[in-house]
Parts: C-alpha cells; sequence; structure tokens
C-alpha cells in the first residue's frame, strides 16, 4: 500500500503546479522563456537578393551607407558610432531574424576573409543581424579598397556587392572620428597653377 501512495499523488501534484502557472506575474519580475528552435523555423532559408541594380546611398545624416535597390529597404547597413568610447563600426544585414538568435557573418573581399559575430537587435521596429567593433579593428580591412564584397548570412542569402571606392572612404571617415582626412602637407588643390609666370 505504501508503495502505490507516491503513484495516487501524482495527479495531485500535477495539478497544482498547473494552478502555479496560471498565477499572473507582478510588474518588474523576470521570467526566462527556453526558445526551442522547430524543425520548420530550421528549414525556413531565404534566397539570395538580386543585387544586380543595387547600389551605396548616404542617410541623412552622414553616418552610415546603405546598400540596396533604389526605393527599396536596404540589404545591407553600414553605419559609425561616434558616440561610443571607442568609436565602433557597424555592420547591419537586414533581413528576417528572431530575438536571441546569432551567428557569424562571413564576409570576402580586397584579399581578406572576415567572419563577424552578428546578434539579433530591435531598432526602429525591424528585427536585423548586427555586428558592432572597434573602428580600428583589422577585420574591418574587407571593406577596404575597391574589388567586389561578398556577404554571406547563413539560411539569409548571399550578398554580391560590387566594388567601388565608398566602403573605404566611409571606413577612413569612421576610423578619423568623422573627420574628413586632411590633404598631406605640400599638396595643393591645383598643382598646375604652382610655377610663376614669367614676365
Amino acid at each position: 500500500m505504501l508503495r502505490t501512495l507516491p503513484l495516487l499523488l501524482l495527479p495531485l501534484l500535477l495539478a497544482a503546479c498547473e494552478r502555479q502557472a496560471d498565477v499572473p506575474l507582478q510588474q518588474g519580475t523576470v521570467q526566462r522563456v527556453e526558445l526551442q528552435d522547430t524543425g520548420q523555423r530550421a528549414a525556413e532559408a531565404d534566397p539570395s537578393p538580386d543585387t544586380g541594380e543595387a547600389g551605396w546611398t548616404v542617410s541623412n545624416n552622414g553616418h552610415a551607407i546603405r546598400f540596396g535597390n533604389m526605393g527599396q529597404p536596404p540589404f545591407l547597413t553600414l553605419a559609425c558610432d561616434l558616440e561610443a568610447t571607442p568609436t565602433e563600426f557597424v555592420i547591419i544585414r537586414h533581413a528576417r531574424a528572431y530575438p536571441g538568435q546569432s551567428a557569424l557573418f562571413p564576409v570576402l573581399g580586397n584579399g581578406v576573409s572576415s567572419r563577424f559575430l552578428a546578434d539579433t537587435v530591435l531598432a526602429d521596429g525591424e528585427w536585423h543581424w548586427e555586428a558592432r567593433l572597434p573602428a580600428d579593428d583589422p577585420q574591418l580591412e574587407v571593406f577596404s579598397g575597391t574589388r567586389d564584397i561578398i556577404a554571406t548570412l547563413p539560411g539569409r542569402g548571399t550578398l554580391e556587392i560590387g566594388g567601388g571606392r565608398i566602403t573605404g572612404e566611409f571606413l577612413e571617415w569612421c576610423r578619423a572620428g568623422g573627420m574628413v582626412p586632411e590633404a598631406e602637407e605640400g599638396e595643393t588643390a591645383d598643382d598646375g597653377d604652382s610655377g610663376e609666370a614669367e614676365g
């Protein structure tokens, strides 16, 4: 009889747990919820965007450049956080994201292979992937130079970005603390007028 007693109490214990779970949490209480990845979510892979007509635009305040198709939401944003100490270079991949996720974001270009740790961040009502690094981090050299850049976020496709000067110039500007680099000593605006005219 004593051996069967725990089995008889089991339904009562389960009912008590269910009633306890229905008690509302007080304001300010932190409750940890385990987010389980389902097979459906793992299978949700996005195709690579068509970047054949995409290009770079500069934000209104000049602190970011955005890569995307004209008139459409950007695929990628490079931003400079001048208020951070030290100054931070921010890489934002605008793609479907869920809270609490993180991923390695490989970027290849200009003879450099970099892997940025990106976390999901909520900003302006949008969940996106974001990586922040000190502006002088050597991994950012992938954006210097003028060669093509390939950026692949696992499950969210590959961005093929045509080469150009804008990413390297923006990185240089950010590393300079938002100051336009001064011309080297001895360099003039018009070297062709440096000589004296003959009388």
